[in-house]
């Protein structure tokens, strides 16, 4: 998809979103598999009912999920200024890109942050929040903010995170009902002459359970770090002023230290998807942080500053 944009490719980036969604194919049929040899077997409809309708939610319905979840509205470029300025912006982005203009939409709170959601770029929104438009009044800082969230979109790391998402919590959710309805029905009615345990039995499930839900939390996270640095070079690559997306990064990071913790707590579920995270102060750089330091980001955006002055 970026090399049909005039956003620069990303090898290194594809190449991680393959090995990514590879191991977590292997963790999410190595749970299927345990749910399947320890379940009742009267449960083997109710997974498949639960792993249809669950792909079909997360994967079909991820834009108005997340729309939903983030009390995010449409708005179309005259429903008020701040959707005006942000159409205005997009219309100059997209047409710099070459790329179609995803729906727009706009979230009421002083958070200061934009995400994209959506399986592709014909169903794609990307949201800014009301926070962001006051707190960034100079249009080049947020046109790096955008022009960020739309190398998501053309990159296709929005549909990989979507579904790199659907597997961890799958994995752990078929894992976590074969326990609850083996309790419900019985270990013992699984029609295997074995003389295993219900408790042997019930640490195995809470074993695969525990591991699956780890392994895929630290395989997201390491890909949700490292597409962040992508966006940020291929957005600043295409606008041609990192210096702006960085200055934009410092503003919003600083302004987190005066929303209250409440605000906060309520956005920290979508921090994987977010411009920045939710938190006050810098990210926290390890294994479990969802984008890399505001250091390393503002040092790589200046060294490619330096590589585009030369």
């Amino acid at each position: 998809m970026a090399a049909r944009t005039r956003f620069a490719p990303d090898r290194q980036l594809t190449s991680r979103m393959v090995i990514v969604m590879f191991l977590l194919g292997l963790v999410y049929v190595a749970a299927i598999g345990v749910a399947v040899a320890l379940a009742p077997k009267g449960l083997l409809p109710i997974l498949i009912i639960v792993i249809g309708g669950f792909f079909f939610a997360q994967w079909f319905l991820s834009d108005k999920i997340a729309l939903f979840s983030m009390n995010a509205k449409l708005v179309g470029p005259n429903d008020s200024a701040e959707a005006h300025r942000l159409h205005a912006v997009l219309d100059r982005l997209c047409a710099l890109a070459d790329m179609p203009k995803p729906r727009v939409g706009l979230v009421d709170t002083d958070v200061p942050n934009a995400f994209a959601a959506g399986r592709s770029q014909k169903n794609t929104v990307v949201c800014a929040t009301t926070g962001l438009m006051r707190k960034l009044p100079d249009d080049r800082e947020l046109e790096a903010v955008l022009a960020h969230e739309l190398s998501h979109v053309a990159h296709k790391d929005v549909a990989v995170m979507t579904i790199a998402s659907f597997l961890g919590i799958l994995s752990g959710l078929i894992t976590r009902i074969t326990f609850e309805m083996g309790l419900w029905g019985g270990f013992s009615d699984r029609g295997r002459d074995d003389e295993e345990s219900p408790a042997a039995v019930l640490f195995a499930v809470m074993i695969v359970s525990g591991l699956t839900y780890m392994l895929s939390f630290l395989l997201i996270r390491g890909l949700s770090r490292y597409r962040e640095l992508a966006a940020d070079r291929s957005g600043a690559l295409l606008t041609g002023n990192p210096s702006a997306m960085s200055n934009a990064l410092g503003r919003i990071t600083g302004d987190m230290a005066m929303i209250p913790t409440q605000d906060l707590r309520k956005q920290q579920a979508f921090n994987a998807f977010f411009f920045t995270p939710a938190i006050k102060g810098a990210s926290v750089s390890n294994l479990f942080a969802t984008h890399p330091t505001l250091q390393v980001r503002q040092e790589k955006l200046a060294k490619l500053a330096v590589e585009i002055g030369r």
